[in-house]
């Protein structure tokens, strides 16, 4: 599979031979489904916690008599049905939302995802990815560019999961250029996944990142 490769103008320069193992498997929708549910899963923090009537201040006295009041019967102001008592069946901090991913369903699934952005045209591969200094101004001219690209429009004006860079090694000229535009994300290609891929429109990788994937081939 070939795809064609540009530099940061947003001109093209040439193509790029990509392995089928990994960028052209078919759609698998019960294994995304799969994945990105544990995945999901396994980011919640867990910390909501509603307190139990056990848990509540509140004396553990009887708040009127059983019988003669003329009002209903209650037996502690930690009940459900008082205002400042316990809740009932809410949140718990104790409870586990950690899911068990398999190593190779992970990485299939990672496979599959990038296999579809190619095949939607929203995946883009740069000969490079070059910043002088940490300048937003700099990466936005960047990302002006490439909207000039066909299918890579909308990256110049959505606002929200727009595009994700990788690059093949931590660059903090670029992080740090990139890091207050709207919608855009820098990362290494060794820490892509699956909800990654799927969580952000376009994918503009740099020659040097995909060296991981071929590894991975490998």
């Amino acid at each position: 599979m070939e795809l064609k490769t540009y530099n940061q103008n947003g001109e093209e320069v040439g193509k790029i031979k990509l392995p089928d193992k990994i960028f052209g498997l078919p759609w698998n929708e019960d294994l995304i489904y799969q994945v990105i549910v544990s995945m999901q899963s396994n980011k919640r923090a867990g910390t909501a916690h509603a307190k139990t009537r056990a848990e509540v201040s509140g004396g553990g006295a009887k708040p009127w008599r059983q019988k003669g009041t003329g009002r209903a019967r209650h037996g502690s102001r930690r009940s459900p049905i008082w205002i400042g008592g316990g809740v009932t069946h809410g949140p718990l901090k104790e409870k586990n939302y950690d899911k068990k991913i398999n190593k190779k369903m992970k990485q299939k699934a990672l496979f599959v995802s990038l296999s579809q952005k190619v095949r939607d045209g929203e995946m883009l591969v740069l000969d490079d990815i070059k910043i002088s200094a940490p300048k937003t101004k700099e990466a936005n001219v960047i990302v002006s560019s490439l909207g000039g690209i066909k299918g890579f429009e909308k990256i110049k004006t959505k606002r929200k999961n727009r595009a994700l860079f990788l690059t093949n090694t931590k660059n903090d000229k670029i992080l740090r250029s990139f890091n207050n535009l709207p919608g855009v994300a820098v990362e290494e290609s060794r820490n892509l996944n699956p909800l990654s891929v799927l969580t952000y429109k376009y994918l503009i990788f740099s020659k040097k990142s995909l060296d991981f994937f071929s590894k991975k081939e490998e």
